[in-house]
């Protein structure tokens, strides 16, 4: 394996904990703030707050655009894939995990959220059909076991607690949101998550106003907007380069690795407690995720004919003519065509390889 597919491959992995680093400090910090927000508002806060904030960054950056074409734009087919994530993950998966939020220890929920990457692969494998092995297998029911721990109640025994539900909810709507936003991640993720906080947030602040909630002060609406811009914003923009380059299986098992930020931040800054069953989910999580970091996937593949646009450079995959209306330098974004090849490296199911096992 060249030494720039291997880059290509730390990219995803790298993006993919950035993501989880900066989703998972939201989740204690969001506790605090659900003492003076209602839960539904907050999520609507958060989301605008992040679609805000990249359409400003946007706008910036186009005073200092650089010649080359980085990115690709979204394109009419992209849109049906688009509406449902930004429905199942921008609408639906903030308010359950607000309203489970509000009734339980931010701890425990922050661990809970690794079921995220479990309906993720899962969705990922059957619905839409990515390669696994027992490797990934064996690290996904690792981290479901985890999830089921911290689920039960300690002072009932083996009952559901109504908050944890609307966690497992919220994990599922993000996984499907996850699987749905892998169908366009060859486009621009700023562009991506823009989208997804301006429309989530719209109308996830106007259906409160209309139920008769009132927003905050201003101080707390700029602190929801702050926190909302990075943990859910440039959180969403990298989750979407890791999709891009590793999958949404692989990018949801490193990706939980933020409830356990999540969970450090709420024993350090409010108090709570290290229990047994915060113990044993932590040792079986942080196995699963061991797993799927030690993973290694190399078998001879074919490349079929394909024409597409994406962020690329001149890998072993990217060996086209340009135009001259192409943009110069490297990286860049055009529409270009894949010839047909048949070769052997280590590869994840990303934007080429896509084919069955």
């Amino acid at each position: 394996m060249d030494r720039t597919s291997k880059s290509e491959l730390r990219k995803g992995i790298i993006f993919a904990l950035l993501a989880s680093i900066l989703f998972g400090a939201s989740t204690p910090l969001a506790k605090v703030l659900l003492e003076k927000v209602q839960p539904v508002l907050l999520a609507g806060l958060f989301y605008l707050g992040s679609g805000v904030g990249l359409l400003i960054w946007q706008m910036v950056s186009r005073l200092f655009k650089k010649t080359a074409k980085l990115e690709a734009p979204l394109k009419k087919s992209d849109l049906p894939w688009l509406t449902g994530a930004i429905f199942a993950g921008g609408l639906c998966g903030p308010v359950l995990l607000m309203i489970g939020l509000s009734t339980s220890a931010a701890s425990s929920t922050s661990l809970l959220l690794n079921l995220e990457g479990v309906f993720t692969a899962m969705l990922a494998w059957f619905v839409f059909k990515e390669n696994y092995d027992r490797r990934i297998l064996l690290g996904m029911l690792a981290i479901a076991a985890g999830g089921v721990t911290l689920t039960f109640s300690g002072s009932t025994g083996l009952t559901f607690t109504l908050s944890s539900l609307f966690v497992v909810g919220a994990c599922f709507a993000w996984g499907a949101d996850n699987n749905l936003t892998r169908k366009v991640s060859h486009a621009d993720p700023l562009q991506i998550a823009m989208l997804k906080g301006l429309t989530a947030g719209t109308v996830n602040v106007l259906l409160c106003l209309l139920w008769g909630l009132r927003l905050p002060n201003l101080q707390t609406i700029a602190m929801a907007a702050f926190l909302g811009f990075w943990s859910y914003g440039v959180s969403l923009a990298l989750f979407v380069l890791a999709l891009r380059h590793i999958g949404a299986a692989r990018t949801g098992a490193y990706f939980s690795l933020a409830p356990f930020v999540g969970a450090a931040l709420s024993i350090c800054l409010l108090g709570e407690k290290v229990t047994t069953n915060f113990g044993i989910a932590a040792v079986l999580m942080g196995l699963g995720l061991w797993l799927h970091l030690t993973e290694s996937h190399n078998h001879e593949h074919s490349h079929e004919s394909l024409e597409h646009e994406h962020n690329h450079i001149h890998d072993e995959h990217h060996q086209h003519e340009h135009g001259p209306l192409d943009p110069p330098g490297e990286p860049h974004s055009h529409v270009h065509k894949h010839e047909e090849m048949r070769h052997s490296h280590p590869h994840f199911p990303d934007l080429h390889h896509g084919h069955p096992h």
